[in-house]
Parts: C-alpha cells; sequence; structure tokens
C-alpha cells in the first residue's frame, strides 16, 4: 500500500507550475518527460564503513545530507568552475544518486579522486562530481552498494528545534544506504527553496541539520505544511510514489506555503 502524503510547491523555481498537467520537465518527476531523454548522470557518494569502527546510523544520514550540500555551494560547481558543467548536465536531467561503501584501501582509492570528504562525528562520506550512469570510474564503481546498514548505538538526541531537521517517514524501513540518499535529496529541495540570502547563511554556519524519524501522530502534519517533500521513484526497496523525508527548514516555515504539487526523487542506491 502506498503511504498518503501531499504536496510540496515548487512553483516558484521552475520545477511546478500552478497548472499540473503542464509540467512535464521536473527532475522530479517519475512520468517520462524530456529530461528522459537527456544523457543521465548521478551523483556518487561513499561511506567509509570500517569492520572494527562502523559510524552511527544517524550520523551517517546527517553527513551524506551535508556532503550534498558541500558540493552544491561549492565554488567549483557554479559559473565556469571545474565541476559547474556536469553538475548543471546532472539536475538537467533526473536527479539521482547513488551511495556505496568503502573501507582501508578501497576508501583510500576513493579519497584520491577529486570530491569532496565531509566528517560528521562518526561518519566520513565523500561526494564526487556526477559521473555518467554507465561512465564510474573504476575506483568507485567497483565498490558495493547493497547491504549497507548501520546502527545507532543511543537513540539520538532530540533534534534543536530552531534548526532544519530532514524528517524521514515512520512508517517505512529503509538501508542506511537508501536513507543517505534519500536524505541527501530533502537537503537538496531544501537548498533550491531558499534564497540567495538563506542559502549564505545555511552554508557560513556550517549547514547544521538533524535527520530523525517523525512520530507517527506528526507525520501527516508535517506531510501537509507545505515542506519539500521528497518521493520516491520505487526503483529499490519501498513502493513508487512512497513519502520518504520531509525537509524542516525554518526559513522555509516562514514563507507562505500552500497546497501544491509533489517533488518526485528518483534513487538508484538500494
Amino acid at each position: 500500500m502506498r503511504p498518503s502524503c501531499t504536496i510540496s510547491r515548487l512553483a516558484h523555481l521552475g520545477f511546478v507550475s500552478e497548472d499540473p498537467t503542464s509540467v512535464s520537465d521536473s527532475p522530479f518527476r517519475s512520468e517520462p518527460s524530456a529530461r528522459d531523454e537527456a544523457p543521465q548522470f548521478v551523483l556518487p557518494l561513499v561511506v567509509r564503513i570500517e569492520k572494527a569502527e562502523p559510524p552511527a546510523r544517524t550520523d551517517a544520514l546527517e553527513t551524506s545530507a551535508r556532503a550534498v550540500l558541500k558540493i552544491l555551494a561549492d565554488d567549483r560547481s557554479a559559473g565556469e568552475g571545474e565541476w559547474a558543467g556536469v553538475m548543471r548536465d546532472w539536475q538537467d536531467a533526473r536527479i539521482r544518486k547513488v551511495v556505496r561503501r568503502a573501507r582501508g584501501a578501497e576508501w583510500r582509492r576513493a579519497e584520491a579522486l577529486p570530491g569532496i570528504t565531509v566528517t560528521g562525528k562518526s561518519a566520513e562520506v565523500r561526494v564526487f562530481p556526477p559521473v555518467p550512469l554507465d561512465g564510474w570510474p573504476k575506483d568507485l564503481a567497483r565498490l558495493q552498494v547493497s547491504g549497507t546498514d548501520l546502527d545507532d548505538p543511543e537513540p539520538p538526541v532530540d533534534a534543536d528545534p530552531g534548526a532544519p531537521v530532514l524528517w524521514l517517514n515512520p512508517d517505512l524501513g529503509m538501508s542506511a544506504g537508501k536513507a543517505m540518499a534519500q536524505a541527501g535529496h530533502a537537503a537538496q529541495l531544501a537548498w533550491w527553496e531558499l534564497s540567495d540570502e538563506e542559502r549564505a547563511a545555511w552554508r557560513d554556519a556550517g549547514f547544521p541539520l538533524a535527520v530523525r524519524t517523525a512520530d507517527p501522530s506528526r507525520w501527516s502534519e508535517l506531510t501537509g505544511i507545505g515542506l519539500p517533500l521528497v518521493r520516491d521513484a520505487g526503483f529499490t526497496e519501498i513502493a513508487p510514489g512512497s513519502c520518504t523525508v520531509v525537509a524542516d527548514h525554518p526559513a522555509l516555515r516562514r514563507e507562505p506555503h500552500g497546497p501544491g504539487r509533489p517533488a518526485v526523487t528518483r534513487s538508484e542506491q538500494p
């Protein structure tokens, strides 16, 4: 059964219009569109998971989301930067993210490739410029995708109500790899909806955020107030159209949101 959810409005960004039937070019629609005809790219993320000291699950999710924000905000991703072209190509097509895991020599080889390593309390995640779906660097292509799962040694503390929170759907069970990509999608949606000044403030603060599982009693409320909402295309693990994450950024709560259309993401990692 598909979880019920309401819709995120991205009209002012050009992803959704007031007439839902006229929008066919959003990167977050599951229906075929002109974006499917463009070359397809994927944003690789690699999480370091050493056998003796794996990272905590929540920290890995938060670090993954910050890694996505870091590459979006990086000077190399804008203007005439060295990654700007592939970043544009990636965002002009379907928005895909794949999370792989590495340890030991695998991690050292991954770190030698161009990218950004983001460190959390216990997690390390390296994000790389987008690559063609069939053109992964060999040192990333050989890394494992499936089986990326982690635990929290202790329940995470309550999220700071004044900081951005990415709320996971309490009714869905996702592997850590899947949830990391979904958290990255939600962070990206929030980034797109912020003004330039709000983006700069978030970046200058170091992208503070929390990832938490929503209380079942609050999930309907969170999906009904116009905040950015991720819906999965259903390639792996969960049913198509499932609502996975709500991006609750304080700046977006101050904006006049209303009912809109869904932001549907595609995720290729398990």
